[in-house]
């Protein structure tokens, strides 16, 4: 409860009357029009149907549409020309949601929006149709994609029909491209933009995704880091053995890959392994700037009911300047009431790395590997052999899936002071900016191949609860949304 107390304290998003009140109460009944066209990536109808309404939504604004095809769901893809001799700004978000189960979500369907309030006691309740006629600022929209990633996109189209209203026209061309597979990994996407490079070109990306800073302060994120995972497994015997027979006798893979794990971290969370953190060095400068975000430590501590963090850099924007390599689950044997006293044959621990721009995802996989080789173990691609179990004492089985890369762009770029200039003058406040945030965009394909600035405005509360049941969009972060669009695309960048 403090750390809420802190976030709302800290907010300065507010709804007001007149004119601004009505956009919001608009976009949100066009927003609840829009999350109940499911949208789970892997259903091609569903994924048709979203891309049928964004047709019409973007067309009824004055934009020409297209479709990009691409290996797997296509690419929407909106244009507004305004003048040849003005830049253009693409604008990137995603149409696809997570998958839903609906048992784990507090009202009949995802897909049916429903408009809450929280009471006294915390619950969140339906709002009244008759209360509804006069939004408040901390209700929220609960609906799948709410947040991530339809709720920004209806926050475009409406702030374009501001501008409309006030006879203003962007102050650039602008682009806007929808990825329909965001939420499956954007596996499609690196191919694509070869494919379709001159469609999408541009001078600048602006993206649309994720949660502004937990203070709720107005935030640029001029990076994110990108994810491989993979899957390592350590082998006993060939198949569980009796633990009173082959106990103290049959190698145990799970004391095994406890050990190979803890040689690779020290126990305040450093990676140990030779050549995992080469080539990052923060200097003065970067070591100034990001500690200058305002991060609560104390707030965050309490969410997460930890006392201390890991010691990855002296702060919590130092660590994520830094590759993780975080174990994920493990594998091994029964537990509970299906425990059994056996010796397992193998152990399996998943694994991901989150990667940044100073570490390759193939040189991060080289390292790990003469790490386990150098703890005495023998690499397999398949499952072991008989030959091979005779033959080697440690036998590992090791497979990384292919890489998400990671992005990050220079502060004091144009693009990044056209977009802080937007924030002061919108809000009257300086934008948090953030190096680079933790969680992975799988947006890097654009950025290296139209060879353009990029940077993330996120325009969601932090506690919307994306990719979880019970996804939700604070009304307050709508109007937030409108406002800071319309003051993008009012704007007049000099690039």
């Amino acid at each position: 409860m403090k750390y809420l107390l802190f976030f709302w304290l800290c907010c300065t998003v507010v709804v007001t009357s007149g004119q601004e009140a009505y956009r919001t109460a608009s976009a949100i009944d066009e927003l609840t029009e829009f999350i109940a066209i499911p949208n789970f990536g892997l259903d091609k109808d569903d994924i048709a149907d979203n891309i049928t309404w964004l047709e019409a939504a973007f067309t009824r604004r004055g934009f020409a549409t297209s479709i990009l095809e691409t290996t797997g769901n296509p690419l929407f893809l909106a244009e507004m020309k305004v003048d040849a001799q003005k830049p253009t700004v693409l604008f990137y978000m995603h149409l696809d949601g997570q998958a839903v189960d609906n048992s784990k979500w507090k009202q009949r369907d995802p897909y049916q929006a429903v408009l809450k309030k929280q009471s006294p006691s915390g619950e969140w309740m339906p709002v009244s149709a008759e209360e509804a006629e006069n939004l408040d600022e901390d209700w929220r929209l609960f609906g799948r994609s709410a947040s991530d990633d339809k709720g920004p996109i209806i926050a475009f189209l409406n702030a374009i029909d501001a501008l409309k209203e006030k006879s203003l026209t962007p102050g650039f061309n602008v682009k806007v491209v929808l990825d329909a597979e965001e939420e499956l990994g954007s596996k499609p996407l690196a191919a694509a933009v070869k494919v379709h490079r001159e469609a999408l070109m541009a001078d600048a990306l602006v993206i649309n995704d994720g949660p502004v800073h937990l203070s709720g302060q107005p935030t640029l994120n001029f990076g994110c880091r990108g994810i491989m995972t993979l899957n390592l497994t350590v082998y006993g015997p060939v198949k569980p053995q009796h633990s009173g027979h082959y106990g103290n006798y049959a190698p145990n893979p799970i004391f095994r890959l406890a050990h190979l794990l803890a040689s690779m971290k020290s126990e305040d969370g450093k990676v140990v392994v030779e050549g995992y953190y080469e080539g990052i060095e923060n200097d003065a400068e970067t070591t100034a700037m990001l500690a200058a975000v305002p991060d609560d430590i104390k707030s965050i501590h309490e969410l997460l009911q930890i006392k201390e963090p890991e010691r990855v850099g002296s702060n919590y924007q130092e660590a994520l300047q830094y590759p993780s390599l975080n174990a994920r689950g493990i594998n091994a044997g029964w537990v509970g009431a299906k425990a059994r006293t056996i010796v397992p044959d193998n152990a399996t621990v998943a694994v991901d790395m989150r990667l940044v721009p100073e570490s390759h995802p193939d040189s991060l996989v080289a390292a790990l590997r003469r790490h386990i080789e150098s703890e005495g173990f023998h690499i397999v691609d398949h499952e072991p052999t008989f030959e091979e179990r005779m033959a080697h004492s440690k036998l590992a089985f090791m497979y990384a899936s292919p890489a998400t890369l990671p992005f990050r762009t220079e502060m004091n770029t144009t693009t990044g002071q056209w977009l802080e200039k937007v924030v002061q003058e919108t809000f009257d406040t300086d934008p948090i900016k953030v190096r680079i945030m933790g969680g992975t965009v799988p947006i890097a394909s654009f950025i290296n191949e139209l060879s353009i600035p990029a940077v993330i405005v996120p325009m969601v509360n932090p506690d919307n609860n994306q990719h979880s049941p019970n996804e939700n969009l604070r009304v307050g972060h709508m109007t937030y949304a409108l406002k800071l669009f319309e003051g993008i695309l009012r704007s007049k960048p000099d690039f």
